[in-house]
């Protein structure tokens, strides 16, 4: 991919993807929702090797979606928390798990939930103007030059 081609370019889902396409990327920010902070607690969850993590996790910070914050000073310790634009993620990540809900089973056990009552969620994308849910809608993608 062209990474300086698609990271200032008209199309928003290139330059989201560039920030949080990898699936480490997202397994981190998962990770973040369901409370992880750090370093040791992503990578046991996760099994990635160190080196990756770090990337990772440097990448996340810089993009914003993550903050690293000092919780020690001897030894010095950062642990990693999620910002608004990470927090702002997180129904991305729903959405992505009721699409593999769907269509590739029921397996996992991890549902969405409201953050502040504890009902459990399914998260529906829909469309704004009419309020109903895109899987109805028969739609297709439009390139910002109007292809």
């Amino acid at each position: 991919m062209d990474v300086e081609k698609y990271s200032g370019g008209t199309c928003p889902v290139a330059r989201a993807l560039l920030r949080v396409g990898d699936a480490w990327s997202m397994m981190i920010l998962r990770d973040a929702g369901y409370g992880a902070t750090r370093f040791d607690q992503f990578r046991q969850s996760l099994g990635i090797a160190p080196n990756i993590l770090t990337r990772r996790l440097s990448a996340l910070t810089e993009a914003g979606l993550l903050e690293k914050r000092r919780y020690s000073e001897r030894p010095p310790r950062d642990e990693y928390v999620l910002t608004d634009k990470g927090r702002d993620f997180l129904p991305v990540l729903a959405a992505i798990g009721a699409w593999g809900t769907r269509h590739y089973g029921p397996d996992g056990v991890s549902h969405a939930v409201d953050a502040e009552t504890g009902a459990r969620i399914e998260p529906v994308v829909v469309d704004r103007a009419t309020g109903r849910p895109l899987s109805e809608i028969r739609t297709r993608l439009v390139m910002p030059d109007g292809r």
